[in-house]
């Protein structure tokens, strides 16, 4: 057929050995440079599940640790919320200049690599490196680090999700009469909010898990107190506190989740309708009759 895209051939034989081959000399090279021993990854199965059964089988768990281990968890949660809301708050001015549909080349090439460089830092470094020097030990730090990393992450996904816009709103609000500020307003965030605030939710989810990492280095939550218990092998404590962890981080996965479900969903019916009330001709093939006004 004229004018259809051809399909890219596969790979050949020798090339994918060639590449498999590549692949294989780098696992050597990277194993011999970090001087794997191959007895302990042997080992490592036994020791994972002597680990396991100390910790909930015998003696198994100890329930007197419970109110401990929710007070941490409590504490990680209020470090990741606080964080995401950092994050959140500082990504969106961010994300606007940071996108090149409605920003200048060369500010919004800064703004990208200075979040690609936020982004280059996991939390814990953040923490051990900036935080915990600056605001000392606790989970003030915590927060700091977790609020700094989501800014890179966030505005970046923002920056992203903006430059997919439809321009029709925006030029409409242009005709208008807006200016810069209100055509933003009117013409860009209404069409990005509702994914915007989908991956906020997100992040929470992911800075949970973080926070509960970011105790082992002093930055408080949950973390903390695991690294404590483990290092005076309480691991019947240790393992009430992975407990606690793992549900409430199910629990709270499973209602971020739900939420932001009804978000996107919600943002997509109000899209149908606009297409809808614009072009009922069109809706009519997809919905069938729709009423004119």
């Amino acid at each position: 057929m004229a004018g259809a895209a051809e399909r890219p051939h596969p790979p050949t034989h020798a090339k994918r050995n060639l590449a498999l081959l590549g692949a294989a000399l780098l696992v050597g090279w990277a194993a011999v440079t970090v001087d794997v021993d191959p007895s302990e990854i042997l080992d490592l199965p036994g020791g994972v599940a002597l680990l396991f059964r100390e910790m909930f089988l015998d003696p198994g768990p100890d329930w007197s640790y419970l109110p401990t281990a929710l007070e941490g968890m409590i504490e990680s949660l209020q470090l990741a919320w606080v964080g995401t809301v950092l994050g959140a708050i500082l990504s969106i001015p961010l994300g606007f200049v940071g996108a090149k549909n409605v920003s200048s080349g060369g500010v919004s090439n800064v703004v990208r690599q200075l979040l690609n460089a936020i982004r280059a830092f996991p939390e814990v470094v953040l923490a051990v490196a900036i935080m915990i020097p600056i605001a000392g030990l606790g989970p003030v730090a915590g927060a700091l680090a977790i609020g700094l990393h989501s800014i890179g992450t966030l505005g970046k996904l923002t920056a992203e999700v903006i430059e997919g816009i439809d321009p029709g709103p925006v030029e409409a609000a242009r005709a208008a009469g807006g200016g810069s500020i209100l055509v933003q307003r009117w013409g860009v965030l209404p069409q990005v909010l509702p994914e915007i605030v989908a991956f906020w939710l997100y992040r929470f989810e992911i800075n949970i898990r973080a926070a509960a990492v970011l105790g082992v280095v002093g930055a408080g939550g949950i973390g903390f107190s695991l690294q404590q218990t483990i290092s005076f092998h309480r691991y019947s404590l240790a393992g009430t506190a992975v407990i606690v962890v793992v549900l409430v981080t199910i629990a709270v996965d499973t209602v971020s989740g739900w939420v932001r479900r009804r978000i996107i969903e919600g943002a997509g019916a109000k899209r149908v309708d606009a297409d809808a009330i614009a072009h009922p001709e069109l809706a009519e093939v997809v919905t069938g009759p729709v009423e004119r006004p």
